[in-house]
């Protein structure tokens, strides 16, 4: 059987406690107090609206800033977000619903295969910017849906493109796949689509990759989608009038230089689109990975063959991310002083140690061979840059364990 784990920390050593904000420290041990183990993230949505408002000063004016969802559902965040972006991503029934209520009118754009008939359905009443098709059969059942309640659907075509222009951590084009039309079956789509009665084709939607740090290969990424959703548009009798080139920026981890927002807000303007073309980017990730914290407390500590176990309240089934993405996502402790109980409190001092979570299974290990000064039971472990894809990504309801908290800073 093969066990997926993430890579080993060695020879990294934990943050300094002061690596924790202090209002996030206070938070947590206000938490700590209580009766029941703490597992929870915590989010300063302040941080995510700061990145957004960097980025959309950066670009020019025909981009426009649509946060995806997917990346932090919390209602905080997404409230937070709602005045410093141009509009969300939606990719379900509840997305929307949480796009709908952070801001009306909410302007939205749609993506994700297999959208059933209900999803395309509250899309189409809610004047969806743009549904992302994903098919020639979702086309043909939001033309049905949009004929039925009197209107004409916007949508864009999503393409898998033939070559991938970019490169990432998660490559999303270039290669077989459900997400989008492949790059040669597009002309016999849109001959289709711009036939239906209930669709009106505003243009395309491209997402070829992920996790790109690099702002020179995003910003020719960019104008790559621009120049073929142009060209695609003429030879096909497109009304262009919307490129989607989905998100893609990385978040740079323990040290990484961080993507250039500036660079890149000064090459995506030597981009020309077509007069009237709104450039749509899907930010996710990039704004919100740094505006959360997961916070496990310790229930025991042991050793095992020369090795010591850090065990947590939660695990995989509240924070997947590290486990999945095969990635070191680093912690910091925090001294919990209170010990409730009577027996002796078990410690690893000076010592490498391996943060396991509750689960039975080996597949629940969150960080392995992290160095640390002194970890006991009852103390926190925390991980910074876990407001993105971290509750949202989780295992929640394997064994039935209470799902983790979610709170603001």
């Amino acid at each position: 059987m093969s066990i997926q784990l993430p890579p080993s920390a060695a020879p990294r050593s934990a943050y300094p406690v002061d690596a924790l904000p202090t209002p996030l420290r206070l938070r947590l041990l206000d938490l700590a107090r209580r009766e029941q183990p703490v597992s929870a993230y915590v989010y300063d949505g302040s941080i995510a609206a700061e990145r957004a408002r960097e980025l959309r000063a950066a670009l020019p004016s025909w981009a426009a800033v649509y946060y995806a969802v997917k990346a932090n559902s919390f209602p905080g965040v997404v409230e937070a977000l709602a005045p410093h972006v141009d509009g969300f991503e939606v990719a379900s029934l509840s997305e929307l619903e949480l796009a709908l209520g952070a801001r009306r009118p909410a302007r939205v754009v749609a993506a994700g295969p297999a959208k059933s008939v209900p999803v395309l359905t509250a899309l189409v009443r809610a004047e969806a910017e743009a549904i992302n098709a994903e098919s020639l059969l979702e086309l043909h059942r939001i033309s049905r849906i949009a004929v039925a309640e009197g209107v004409r659907a916007r949508v864009a075509l999503r393409v898998n493109p033939a070559r991938s222009p970019v490169s990432g951590s998660l490559r999303m084009g270039g290669t077989p796949s459900q997400f989008g039309v492949a790059e040669p079956d597009v002309p016999g789509v849109l001959r289709e689509a711009l036939r239906l009665p209930g669709l009106d084709v505003v243009g395309f939607h491209v997402h070829a990759a992920s996790g790109n740090l690099d702002a020179d290969a995003h910003a020719a990424y960019l104008r790559w989608c621009v120049e073929w959703s142009a060209r695609t548009a003429r030879a096909n009798g497109v009304d262009l009038r919307l490129v989607d080139v989905g998100g893609g920026i990385g978040v740079a981890f323990e040290g990484g230089k961080p993507f250039d927002v500036a660079r890149f807000g000064e090459l995506a303007g030597r981009v020309e689109p077509p007069a009237g073309v709104r450039v749509v980017l899907e930010p996710g990730r990039f704004l919100v990975a740094d505006c959360g914290w997961y916070a496990a407390e310790v229930i025991d500590v042991k050793r095992s063959y020369g090795e010591w176990f850090v065990m947590v309240r939660g695990g995989i089934n509240h924070f997947q991310l590290p486990t999945s993405w095969e990635i070191v996502h680093n912690i910091a402790v925090l001294p919990v002083e209170r010990w409730r109980e009577s027996c002796p409190r078990p410690a690893a001092r000076d010592a490498t140690v391996t943060v396991v979570g509750e689960l039975c299974t080996p597949e629940d290990t969150l960080l392995r061979d992290v160095r640390v000064d002194r970890v006991r039971a009852g103390d926190l472990v925390v991980f910074p840059y876990a407001g993105s894809y971290g509750w949202e990504f989780a295992m929640h309801r394997f064994l039935g364990h209470p799902v983790a908290e979610r709170h603001s800073l």
